[in-house]
């Protein structure tokens, strides 16, 4: 039987997943992420919703309403946390959440459509432990599921045409997660962002957040690197700072200033501040890893007609 109804669409993977048949072996991984996968999808039933398949490391899911969606999904994450912290074998596994609304064809029990793309396709904008919907699913929460997301505007989406507005789960992270070096000391909040790889020199102001960079086309800042994911990192504004997320399968590293440590984020994310550079697949010290230099700008003190011109401001 066919029908064609709205729907809130929720896709979740399981990351972490290669290293326990790596470690584990094939048997025995194979079962620990099949229970794992069974556990988080607990929180499916017990919000109305519907799974529409399992997808190896990860589920393909439905909810009638996005608050119950919504619901499932920070229910999943809260769930594997707890799983984790009891079992050493998935202490380094993520969720990856995402969710979009709007109509669907169930065919079979299954479903197609562009909600179903959508969400499927903003898995690779989502960073571990992260929870990312559409613009449409938000409208449908309550005023108080609302204040816990954050706006990451518009983003290109493979295989649509027009961009996507996204939204993320505030984890609350604050800048207790931001640096492992020290204090961050800021005399104003900055209001831009410089990147410069090889030739391509830009300036972005907190209005351009996000920006996406990648080796995909439609990436906000694109490295046509064979290393470099198609969605490889994001930069956002969190209020009073620029945030760095990793959304890669090879990792991406930042080094502050000129000869500092270098934080290796893997799938984290970390505050940015002053000066460094951003490697991508590899830390700024492999000379074959695409390295990108960043600075932030207190434009309204520091802004010079060169980097007005160059960045389009």
């Amino acid at each position: 039987m066919t029908q064609i109804r709205e729907r809130s669409v929720l896709f979740a993977d399981l990351r972490g997943s290669t290293a326990l048949f790596e470690t584990l072996g094939n048997a025995e991984a194979s079962g620990l992420v099949t229970q794992t996968v069974a556990l988080i999808g607990q929180a499916v039933d017990e919000n109305r919703g519907d799974i529409i398949k399992t997808l190896g490391d990860g589920l393909m899911a439905a909810f009638d309403n996005p608050r119950d969606g919504i619901k499932a999904a920070m229910r999943m994450q809260e769930l594997l946390v707890k799983t984790s912290a009891r079992s050493e074998r998935l202490r380094h596994t993520h969720l990856q959440i995402a969710l979009a609304r709007g109509e669907v064809v169930e065919i079979h029990g299954d479903c197609f459509g562009d909600a179903v793309n959508v969400a499927a396709r903003l898995l690779d904008h989502a960073g571990d432990g992260e929870t990312v919907v559409t613009a449409e699913v938000v409208h449908g929460l309550t005023s108080a599921q609302k204040s816990r997301f954050r706006s990451l505007d518009h983003i290109s989406v493979r295989g649509r045409a027009e961009p996507v507005h996204i939204y993320v789960l505030d984890q609350g992270r604050g800048d207790a997660a931001a640096t492992q070096f020290g204090e961050i000391v800021r005399s104003a909040a900055p209001e831009g962002i410089r990147l410069v790889w090889q030739d391509l020199d830009r300036v972005f102001d907190i209005e351009q957040m996000p920006i996406v960079l990648g080796r995909s086309t439609q990436a906000t800042y694109c490295i046509t690197d064979v290393r470099v994911s198609r969605s490889h990192a994001r930069i956002d504004w969190q209020g009073s700072s620029f945030s760095l997320t990793d959304l890669s399968y090879n990792g991406t590293f930042v080094r502050f200033g000129a000869g500092g440590q270098t934080l290796s984020l893997r799938r984290g994310s970390c505050t940015l501040h002053g000066a460094g550079a951003i490697g991508l697949g590899g830390p700024p010290s492999e000379t074959q890893a695409p390295t990108v230099r960043f600075e932030v700008l207190h434009l309204a003190e520091a802004a010079s007609p060169m980097l007005m011109r160059r960045g389009g401001l």
